[in-house]
């Protein structure tokens, strides 16, 4: 697979931009390397911004990038870096999920290694240990995931399985997280597809 050109990086916005800067940043760039611009006109460079504009003004095409570009590059998800994921309860709710997404994900990639260290989770969701041991606590309190008897690592449970399939829908970007990392998450939308937004439309827990 060809590599992934870094969007963020071409743009030089944050991952964590909002899209009325993409917007103006988008603007700006292709006034500059518009072909009709005589002084810096740049086809190549004017082909690439399109491209990369209409990634990251779609919410959906924009988080299944994301996430292939995390994996790409080993660091940390930028879904994750959202507020969504850091502040009030709803983020508690967001991290439960997401927590839920990547031993998911982990479970049908990697069968003979599906566990994940709580250092694993820090560096992709970019979230403090304090953080993530409330979250891993009340997963397994509900048997939602369990520590691996030999590596102390953390699984995903079949209950916890049953769970996300059942709940996700209610977090669309979390949502698009789970059907990128099982390899459906193509350009189409799901009828049952929930609606744009972070906030869970009831605690779920």
């Amino acid at each position: 697979m060809a590599e992934l050109v870094d969007y963020y990086e071409m743009m030089q916005i944050s991952p964590n931009a909002e899209l009325p800067t993409i917007q103006r940043v988008y603007r700006l760039l292709a006034a500059r390397y518009h072909p009709d611009n005589p002084e810096t006109g740049n086809t190549d460079q004017f082909v690439q911004l399109q491209k990369a504009y209409a990634v990251l003004s779609d919410p959906e095409a924009r988080a299944e990038y994301d996430v292939q570009l995390s994996q790409q590059s080993g660091g940390p998800m930028p879904v994750f870096e959202m507020k969504e994921f850091v502040v009030g309860i709803d983020a508690e709710m967001n991290r439960r999920l997401g927590v839920l997404c990547l031993l998911y994900n982990r479970r049908k990639s990697d069968p003979e290694n599906p566990s994940l260290s709580i250092m694993d989770m820090e560096t992709k969701m970019a979230l403090p240990r304090e953080y993530l041991e409330f979250t891993i606590w009340y997963l397994k309190e509900k048997e939602l995931v369990r520590r691996d008897e030999n590596t102390s690592e953390i699984l995903i449970s079949a209950k916890g399985i049953d769970f996300a399939e059942q709940n996700l829908p209610s977090s669309r970007i979390v949502y698009k997280l789970l059907k990128s990392g099982s390899g459906g998450g193509g350009g189409t939308v799901d009828q049952d597809e929930p609606k744009a937004k972070m906030e869970t439309e009831s605690d779920p827990f």
